[in-house]
């Protein structure tokens, strides 16, 4: 039965090349805009190198100090960082890093400015980068201070010409010279808080890491050990902002009221920052109600026009639908057949789309818009396209195949389309 519904559903469709035409347009490009849009989304915060145990980390990058005339807000400070979170008990791992700019290296005649970060040993355990080849620096070479480098293949490309064999030789940024210990693969810019070009143990900053205040420009990352352990480490992690000492103002003659610090996943750390939120809430549930209404309102506009397109379809095929109905075919039956239908258009349209998003996100790659990035349908994309094309489907399948499911036989033999 179901073989016989889609043949017929393809002679329909060939029957009116128009319609057919204005439906799968309707249907490939907005799957193709929400699917490049969650390609998007699922680059930045996804499961994805080197945060693959993304639902194991908790992010903390920004604290705010608040009082009555006065406030600061600023990335964590080192020491804050040592003193309060490095002694939590909960957390498999924690790792603190900086992201201090950038440092400019002169491979020859070129000029070269690389994206640096400092981090300690842990970060490498924290996180799971992709070596070509070598070893990430140790925790006693951090605590030594040792002058060795961690670099992307990009930066080994542009610096000694090759991205392999490249351990063991010398790299000079900012007139220091380092030691390559590994080569990673190129970490894409989204992911800001472990993306650069060159890592290095943060005790060689400039910077004083033993300066006292809570301020400054580093943020840590603590990994449970599992994924139901993550609010367990977050309620530790409140707990202990909540004792913390609270400092005095700028002024030096007052005390600030609150230090605002949260410690928060991929998301939650990224929808503060990009929205400066820094209170309790952190604003990824009315994010996703927003995004979820956008969507629903982007998918409701072609599906009318769907709808308008099917109930003219259908009414066109009144004689048919009297004939079926007079040989016995009920109401239930010929519901199903113009969903199957009509299922069937919409899965044309999704594989319709699922192409041009293809083919959108190549065409962004190709533009190197953000460094090192290369957006990719996976899994994930796939399961959001087929749960899209079957909402869609039925959304402006079901009131079509109701009203065609009340034509009275006799009316529709005669080509009449009141219901």
């Amino acid at each position: 039965m179901l073989l016989s519904y889609l043949k017929i559903a393809w002679k329909v469709l060939l029957r009116r090349k128009f319609f057919t035409f204005i439906s799968l347009f309707g249907i490939s490009f907005t799957l193709m805009i929400l699917l490049v849009v969650y390609a998007m989304y699922d680059h930045t915060v996804g499961p994805h190198t080197p945060e693959k145990k993304v639902d194991r980390l908790l992010f903390i990058t920004k604290m705010g100090l608040w009082a009555e005339t006065s406030q600061s807000n600023s990335n964590v400070s080192y020491s804050f960082l040592e003193r309060y979170v490095r002694p939590m008990r909960t957390p498999q791992l924690i790792s603190v890093s900086s992201n201090e700019g950038s440092v400019v290296a002169y491979p020859g005649n070129q000029k070269l400015k690389l994206d640096q970060r400092y981090t300690d040993g842990q970060f490498w355990q924290v996180l799971d980068f992709d070596f070509v080849e070598g070893r990430p620096y140790t925790i006693r070479e951090v605590k030594e201070a040792a002058h060795v480098v961690v670099i992307n293949e990009n930066t080994a490309r542009r610096y000694f010409g090759a991205s392999r064999g490249v351990v063991g030789r010398r790299l000079e940024a900012d007139q220091i010279v380092y030691q390559v210990v590994g080569v990673v693969r190129d970490v894409p810019a989204t992911r800001y808080i472990s993306y650069a070009d060159v890592w290095m143990p943060i005790t060689t900053s400039t910077e004083d890491i033993h300066d006292p205040s809570y301020l400054g420009n580093c943020h840590a990352i603590l990994l449970a050990p599992t994924p139901a352990a993550v609010p367990t480490v977050e309620a530790e992690f409140n707990r202990i902002v909540a004792q913390v000492p609270v400092p005095k103002t700028g002024d030096g003659k007052h005390s600030y009221q609150e230090v605002r610090v949260h410690a928060g996943s991929l998301l939650s750390t990224l929808v503060r920052e990009e929205f400066d939120e820094d209170g309790p809430d952190d604003g990824v549930a009315k994010l996703a109600r927003t995004s979820a209404g956008l969507a629903l309102l982007f998918m409701l506009l072609p599906a009318l026009s769907l709808i308008n397109v099917n109930v003219s379809r259908i009414m066109e095929r009144s004689s048919e639908i009297g004939v079926r109905k007079a040989f016995g075919a009920t109401p239930q039956m010929l519901v199903k057949q113009f969903l199957v239908e009509n299922i069937f258009l919409t899965l044309l349209g999704g594989i319709l789309g699922l192409s041009l998003a293809a083919g959108a996100l190549y065409l962004l790659n190709d533009s190197s818009l953000i460094a090192y990035t290369t957006f990719r349908l996976n899994w994930r994309i796939f399961l959001a396209a087929f749960l899209t094309i079957g909402f869609f489907g039925l959304l402006s399948g079901v009131y079509p195949a109701y009203k065609m499911s009340k034509l009275r036989a006799v009316q529709a033999l005669k080509g009449g389309t009141n219901v």
